[in-house]
């Protein structure tokens, strides 16, 4: 079977769905190929922080219903550190702006949604999907058990970091900038009420923690681990003795316990790869870079992407201009570094690492010291965390 699009989207993560709709709503036709199923898809759980721009961006392409009305709009963040909490006002700091909570799977369940009810072609569980030629771009592909070729204008590699897109560009073009760090989060799913209304971030002598809601009766807390523990290094015990000494403070706040029910070790790395287009495939999203949470950057950065690959696409085939493609993965990429610098920051920040001395501590209790009172250094915060990194 061999099929013509304009588009040949591979990757039904966030990105690729995100695109083809973006796309669609410009009349640019494409297809979005996927190896999962749309079962397996739906329901990788990760937690998502959506910056402003990405709500508005949802919002006005209509897909923006159920997140207003289940996801949680967070007004302000708090950092903890010396037995203090200290609330940063991202609101205040920001002109109005804010970040919403709202889960990854459920961004991918409304973007499915949407794809199929305006008729979009989602082909899931292909396999051996492989890029002929990114000068005349043809995808071969298994659908069923049967052979398949997708040609079509343009590629968008929109299938992670461990997909095929981006080994497809030929050695010597591309340069791969790549950071790990020493240390992991160790993640839990916790059914209890709700202990803040916003996310704490608290740097301990003992280590980071994390503080964060998925539901009402929701929490998801994470603990700075050693990255390669796994879940028996962690017996619920353990997990609640150091949450509650990296979390304590003087004023009575008291972290609320109950059922652990998932428990996993995420890693922390940096990735990017510069260019991230090459010929007619560009990339987008994990294919082409990776940011530690800390930041809350994944999501927005693949949203970001795909926004200025979709806006580029729509004025070539509506006008025949080739200048923004060519600008692609230069504009993308001043994005992306900024990202990188903000997640880096608060990153070291607020984590202990391996040989760190009572100096090295001091110099971050000093930083967050200036944070929490230098007006200043808490915009530039406030404006990185909720997505200000264009102005």
């Amino acid at each position: 079977m061999t099929a013509r699009v304009q588009v040949g989207i591979i990757g039904a993560g966030p990105a690729g769905l995100l695109l083809g709709h973006l796309l669609h709503r410009a009349g640019i036709e494409s297809i979005v190929l996927e190896n999962r199923s749309r079962e397996a898809i739906e329901a990788t759980i990760r937690a998502a922080v959506l910056e402003q721009g990405t709500v508005d961006l949802l919002v006005a392409t209509g897909l923006g219903e159920r997140m207003l009305r289940e996801g949680a709009v967070h007004r302000g963040v708090h950092l903890r550190f010396g037995g203090r909490s200290h609330r940063i006002d991202l609101h205040a700091l920001t002109g109005g702006k804010a970040i919403t909570l709202y889960p990854q799977h459920e961004i991918l369940r409304d973007l499915v949604a949407a794809r199929l009810a305006a008729g979009g072609t989602i082909r899931f569980e292909v396999e051996d999907v492989t890029i002929a030629d990114p000068r005349d771009p043809l995808i071969v592909y298994r659908d069923g058990g049967a052979p398949a070729e997708l040609r079509c204008d343009f590629i968008a590699g929109c299938d992670g970091y461990h997909g095929v897109c981006r080994p497809s560009i030929p050695a010597g073009v591309l340069t791969e900038h790549h950071h790990e760090y020493p240390f992991g989060w160790f993640g839990t799913l916790v059914r209890a009420p709700r202990s803040t209304e916003e996310l704490i971030y608290a740097h301990s002598p003992r280590g980071f923690a994390l503080v964060s809601t998925r539901a009402p009766d929701v929490q998801r807390l994470y603990l700075q681990c050693d990255p390669h523990d796994g879940a028996d290094a962690w017996p619920d015990e353990r997990i609640w003795k150091e949450l509650h000494a990296r979390l304590a403070t003087d004023d009575g706040w008291r972290l609320s316990e109950g059922e652990i029910f998932q428990k996993g070790t995420i890693a922390m790395r940096s990735f990017v790869a510069e260019p991230m287009q090459h010929e007619r495939l560009f990339l987008a999203g994990d294919a082409a870079h990776i940011v530690p949470p800390t930041g809350a950057k994944g999501l927005n950065l693949a949203v970001a992407d795909v926004r200025l690959l979709a806006e580029a696409l729509i004025v070539f085939y509506r006008d025949g201009r080739r200048d923004l493609l060519a600008a692609y993965s230069t504009t993308a990429l001043r994005r992306v570094w900024r990202a990188q610098q903000f997640a880096w920051w608060m990153t070291a920040m607020l984590h202990r690492f391996p040989g760190d001395d009572a100096f090295q501590e001091r110099l971050q209790i000093a930083q967050l010291d200036q944070v929490t009172r230098s007006r200043a250094v808490a915009t530039m915060m406030a404006e990185s965390y909720v997505g200000m990194l264009d102005s």
